[in-house]
């Protein structure tokens, strides 16, 4: 028969009170100098089954023998040490009362006391390290050895480090911790070196490091970018911890620790923005999303419940993405939403919602957004992202909202695109409908957003999960991106700062090469990225040129050439003052360019956006 795994719990409240004994023991050599005189033996025998009594007693009520030894922790310690501490304190109220109420005898000799408390403290917490030790030895043993450098000296780092001690699937070693006060350098954390962060280089240029942690739960956004570009020049992997906020039940997992999001590649500081006046903005207004289910529109409607929306009303078609939306924000414990199937270009679907709830707000963001595929559709790209836009449009000055926000695309400037076009037509109904009615209309335009659906990030990450190769369409293509969240609450903001008849634009950063991108996404993986036509190997992905798709641009605009901008009270916000658009001109052009669309004209289509739009200008 094998011996048991584990020790019954009656065996070690047994060990823990032959510690106590020992320590007892010892107390005595100590406090007579390896020389106990007879006497003293004389009167502890006694009283020694008190002693035990007492001392066994304390631990089974605090139940310090049910904790599992190996992962003992500072909670346990801690409970040891006022358990040890109640029991000496016992000790001398006992020896106080027998030497002045019974027979002038101390209980214990008051030394005794005090050097046993102490030998018993340091004994039973100290065999319990010592045997969680040998188990995350043991764990360890046959294991492959990795190497990591934390960045961050702080109790995130040291929890970090605590979370891979315990981890069973490999055997970690922190190297050193990493830190970018420099008053931390050379101090030792749990015997962990602590260094100053531009010292980074050196230790890996040094070799034998794995991976680099990022567990700064806030980090500088320049310091996170040099981490991250650091670690990659010396093809060592980053990984990140979440916030807090995301550790199941409170406790880190190795398990939890992930790639550097994409959002760290930005490169930039996330724009920030004070919650006040949203708050007050939307405090029991009722809101209509369009395009809920999408990436922005569920981000709008998830801030939007956040910050105390009266209540909101949730539209799209896609009935399986609004399914999981409202799963979600129900799980989450949300109850002041309304999910609504309907699709804008349905007018008699859109009347009874809109009189049936009397949104004050509405955020439009419902659109078709994919260039390649909408080249190939020009006639659907019309009906929902004009003709919806339209009816929206109209609908919320029948109804009298206070304001309607037009979610737009830099596509929208100088547009080589079917879609890029339709949304600059977009933008220009809702700016001819503005000064007919008492509804404040509001366009916010900005460029792509990382990790929205459809979006090249998504793309990135299953090509390299699949080994590659990784698609870019040409080396020169740039992009401007920004997070999903931000992108959100710069729309928000824009209904509280709009006047009526803006066009907001968002300082968006300098512009991302999709190719420097993949790169860094492919390092960030672990692996070495390779040009299409070299051999991949076991470690190495290939970045493949497709060319140009179909409508897509190399370089992205925010404003057009004839376009200025007036700042606004946030420095990442501008007003675009575009062209004066003739109400009129857009309402026949539009009519013209709906009836094609409806009898499936593709090239009418074509030659009316070309007549709204000059500076169309679609490839050959």
């Amino acid at each position: 028969m094998p011996l048991p795994r584990y020790l019954p719990r009656w065996a070690i409240l047994l060990i823990d009170t032959a510690l106590c004994l020992l320590a007892l023991l010892a107390a005595y050599q100590l406090r007579f100098n390896f020389q106990v005189p007879v006497h003293e033996y004389d009167l502890l025998w006694p009283v020694l089954p008190v002693f035990l009594l007492v001392r066994a007693g304390s631990l089974f009520a605090a139940r310090v023998h049910m904790a599992q030894v190996k992962h003992t922790s500072t909670e346990d310690a801690r409970r040891i040490f006022l358990v040890v501490l109640a029991g000496s304190a016992l000790f001398g109220l006992l020896s106080m009362a027998r030497y002045y109420l019974i027979d002038g005898t101390y209980f214990l000799p008051r030394t005794v006391i005090i050097i046993d408390f102490m030998a018993t403290a340091m004994l039973l917490i100290a065999s319990r390290i010592a045997v969680k030790l040998l188990h995350l030895r043991a764990r360890g043993s046959g294991k492959d050895e990795v190497r990591v450098l934390l960045y961050g000296a702080g109790a995130a780092g040291l929890i970090t480090k605590r979370a891979l001690d315990r981890d069973g699937a490999a055997r970690y070693t922190v190297a050193a911790f990493l830190d970018d006060d420099a008053k931390k350098a050379g101090q030792r954390l749990e015997g962990v070196p602590i260094v100053r962060a531009d010292k980074l280089v050196d230790l890996l240029k040094d070799g034998g490091i794995d991976q680099v942690i990022i567990t700064v739960q806030h980090p500088d956004a320049e310091n996170r970018r040099r981490v991250v570009d650091a670690a990659m020049a010396w093809h060592t992997q980053v990984l990140s911890v979440p916030p807090v906020h995301d550790w199941i039940n409170g406790q880190l997992s190795s398990g939890q620790i992930r790639e550097v999001r994409i959002e760290d590649l930005l490169g930039r500081a996330t724009i920030s923005l004070d919650d006040t006046l949203l708050k007050e903005r939307f405090s029991g207004k009722c809101v209509l999303v369009t395009g809920a289910a999408g990436s922005i529109g569920s981000g709008i409607a998830r801030q939007l419940i956040t910050l105390g929306a009266g209540h909101t009303v949730l539209l799209d078609n896609a009935e399986s993405d609004l399914y999981d939306l409202e799963m979600e924000l129900r799980g989450l414990g949300h109850v002041d939403f309304t999910p609504v199937i309907a699709d804008v270009r349905d007018r008699t679907a859109l009347e009874r919602v809109f009189a049936a709830r009397k949104p004050a707000i509405v955020f439009h963001a419902a659109a078709y957004k994919h260039v390649p595929l909408m080249e190939s559709w020009p006639e659907q790209a019309i009906l929902t992202n004009v003709l919806g836009t339209r009816i929206v449009a109209e609908l919320c000055i029948a109804h009298h909202v206070e304001e309607c926000v037009l979610v737009s695309t830099d596509k929208a400037v100088n547009p080589t695109s079917v879609m890029g076009a339709s949304k600059r037509i977009a933008e220009m109904v809702v700016g001819a409908l503005g000064g007919s009615g008492n509804t404040r209309f509001v366009t916010t335009r900005f460029g792509n957003v990382l990790g929205s659906n459809g979006s090249v990030i998504p793309l990135f990450r299953k090509q390299i999960a699949a080994g590659g190769p990784v698609t870019v369409t040409d080396p020169e293509v740039t992009r401007f991106f920004m997070t999903i969240p931000e992108a959100c609450r710069l729309v928000l903001e824009a209904a509280v700062m709009g006047k009526g008849g803006e066009i907001l634009v968002f300082d968006m950063g300098a512009p991302v090469r999709i190719i420097d991108l993949a790169e860094k996404m492919i390092r960030l993986s672990g692996k070495e990225p390779v040009w299409a036509g070299e051999q991949p190997g076991p470690g190495r992905i290939a970045i493949a040129i497709t060319g140009l798709r179909p409508g897509e641009k190399r370089f992205e605009e925010l404003l057009a050439s004839a376009e200025n901008t007036l700042p606004t009270h946030h420095p990442r916000i501008l007003i675009g003052r575009v062209r004066d658009v003739d109400a009129t001109f857009v309402r026949h052009g539009v009519d013209a360019l709906i009836a094609a669309a409806g009898l499936g004209d593709r090239e009418g289509c074509l030659v009316e956006l070309r007549k709204l739009v000059p500076e169309y200008a679609p490839q050959a």
